[in-house]
C-alpha cells in the first residue's frame, strides 16, 4: 500500500511537538484572553482542540467549564495531566486525538477553543467540518492564531523557504491567521466571525537568547537546526538571517509576537 503523505506528516508533526512544553508558559496569558474572548461560562461543555500542555483547558476549567483536552501528542498530555494534578483540576477529560479526526459525538460541546493548535492540521476544511460537527447549534468557536505579516508568521515562512515542501493538499498554517481567509473556510457553517488582537511577550536578554529558546524547543525550528547542523556556514547564515528577522520586534527585552483571536457562532 503506498504511503500517505498526510498520515506521514501527522506522524513527524506529533514528534516534532513533543519538546514545545517549555514554551506554554509564555503563552498564558494569551490563554486568560482566548478563554475571556470566548465568553466561557460555569458548565459549559468545552472542547480544546491541540490543547498541548492544558494552558487554555486548565484556563476554562477554572471558570467552572466542563473540559476536554484533545492533543496528537502523548508527550504534552502527559505535561497536561500534571498541570492539572498542580492546578488541582482533576475534573478534564485529555485525549489523545487528531483534529481531523475528532473522537466524540455530534452536537456535544458548547464551545470548542484552540490556541494556535487547529492551525497545523494540514487540511482546513476538514478541521472545520469536524469542529462543526462536535459543535452543538449555536455553539461558538474561538481560536488564536499567527498573522501571516507578523513576526511568527514570518518565522514560519522563514522555516518554510527552507524546508521540503509540505505534501499536497497540506495548507500553510500562517493562513489561519488572515481575516479574509478565516471568514472563507468558516462561511459554510458559521455566523460571520468577530476579531480582536494581542501581544504576546517572550522576555530575553538578546535575539540570540530568544533564538536559543526557539532551536531548543519549538519543533519546526528545532528541525530545521537539526537539518543544517553539518553544515557550519548554511547554519550561521540561517541564524543570522533569523536573527535579523527578529530584531524589528525586540526592544527593552522583549520579543513581541502579535496574535490574531477569531470567534464565531455555528449556524
Amino acid at each position: 500500500m503506498p504511503a500517505d503523505p498526510i498520515a506521514e506528516l501527522k506522524a513527524r508533526q506529533r514528534e516534532m511537538w513533543a519538546t514545545f512544553a517549555p514554551t506554554a508558559v509564555f503563552t498564558t496569558p494569551v490563554a486568560a484572553h482566548l478563554v475571556r474572548f470566548a465568553a466561557v461560562e460555569p458548565g459549559q461543555a468545552v472542547l480544546d482542540v491541540g490543547t498541548g500542555t492544558g494552558v487554555v483547558a486548565l484556563t476554562a476549567a477554572r471558570r467552572g467549564a466542563r473540559v476536554t483536552g484533545l492533543d496528537l501528542s502523548p508527550v504534552l498530555l502527559e505535561a497536561a495531566r500534571e498541570n492539572a494534578r498542580i492546578a488541582s483540576q482533576p475534573g478534564i477529560v485529555w485525549t489523545e486525538g487528531d483534529a481531523e479526526q475528532l473522537p466524540y459525538g455530534d452536537a456535544s460541546f458548547d464551545v470548542v477553543l484552540s490556541q494556535f493548535g487547529h492551525m497545523f492540521a494540514p487540511r482546513p476544511d476538514v478541521v472545520m467540518s469536524e469542529v462543526h460537527r462536535v459543535l452543538k447549534p449555536g455553539g461558538r468557536i474561538a481560536f488564536a492564531t499567527w498573522p501571516p505579516e507578523h513576526l511568527i508568521g514570518r518565522v514560519f515562512a522563514f522555516v518554510g523557504r527552507h524546508s521540503p515542501p509540505p505534501p499536497p493538499g497540506a495548507s500553510p498554517p500562517p493562513q489561519w491567521g488572515s481575516p479574509t481567509v478565516i471568514a472563507e473556510r468558516l462561511a459554510a457553517g458559521f455566523d460571520a466571525p468577530f476579531f480582536e488582537r494581542g501581544t504576546m511577550s517572550f522576555f530575553a536578554l538578546s535575539t540570540g537568547h530568544y533564538r536559543l529558546f526557539m532551536e531548543r524547543s519549538v519543533g519546526p525550528i528545532q528541525k530545521l537546526v537539526e537539518r543544517f547542523a553539518a553544515d557550519a556556514d548554511k547554519l550561521a547564515s540561517l541564524r543570522a538571517e533569523f536573527d535579523a528577522l527578529v530584531e524589528p520586534y525586540y526592544a527593552d527585552n522583549v520579543v513581541r509576537q502579535e496574535y490574531l483571536l477569531t470567534r464565531a457562532q455555528r449556524r
